[in-house]
């Protein structure tokens, strides 16, 4: 993806998100230098990897595949190993209209994927086999909204506004905006997106960047390269 791309992605979500009455905290808003200048006081968000993060899953074509998301907060591994303390993370992802966020499941991860505003958030689902891999015959039990329902292999599943679905370790999902741009929060246990992402195809979780112009805000995988 091309930064300039992703500086424009970054300008029209924040627009999208502010017209449901969403506001970012004020680290969205720092620029590269001043994310440098705060580094010694930051440590929370670069290790936790929270803030801004656009993937084209390595494809090159956002809009057909791809996702916008923002991590507002995100716990520590280390308790949620030991049962207790920052055990939870929240986030926005925005899901655009026909645009596909491809099958995948977690390992450790539990999340409600709440439809916060917009058209309707569509979700595929499969059940898992015994090992975790995906099955294609395989079918399962959602919570939606507390209430639980049984889904066949590949059914898909629609969320209204105010809607929501839990999904558990193991429960393979894909999912997209259906007649227009979707809103949605991510409220979940500790969110490590650099190893708890198994994704059907061999496709990658980051985006690589072709940088044409600097970046008006880093993304959650710059850090290491400009933050260390």
């Amino acid at each position: 993806m091309k930064r300039s791309d992703i500086n424009q992605i970054m300008s029209e979500a924040d627009a999208f998100m502010r017209s449901f009455g969403f506001v970012l905290p004020p680290f969205a808003y720092w620029t590269p230098e001043e994310m440098k200048t705060r580094r010694g006081a930051i440590d929370a968000i670069v290790s936790g990897r929270l803030g801004w993060d656009i993937t084209d899953y390595g494809q090159g074509r956002f809009d057909e595949m791809g996702l916008f998301l923002f991590t507002l907060r995100n716990g520590r591994l280390a308790d949620l190993k030991q049962g207790g303390g920052m055990c939870y993370a929240e986030k926005l992802l925005i899901s655009k209209h026909d645009q596909l966020s491809p099958m995948h499941r977690h390992y450790l991860k539990a999340e409600d994927i709440i439809n916060r505003g917009g058209a309707t958030l569509a979700i595929r689902l499969h059940g898992s086999a015994p090992d975790g891999s995906f099955d294609e015959t395989a079918g399962g039990t959602v919570l939606c909204d507390g209430v639980a329902r049984a889904f066949g292999p590949g059914e898909v599943l629609r969320f209204a506004p105010g809607e929501s679905v839990t999904l558990m370790p193991g429960d393979w999902h894909a999912f997209w905006g259906e007649g227009g741009d979707v809103l949605i929060g991510e409220v979940s246990t500790v969110n490590d997106d650099e190893t708890d992402n198994w994704f059907k195809d061999p496709i990658g979780r980051f985006a690589e960047i072709e940088e044409d112009v600097a970046p008006t805000h880093l993304l959650v995988s710059d850090y290491g390269r400009w933050l260390g």
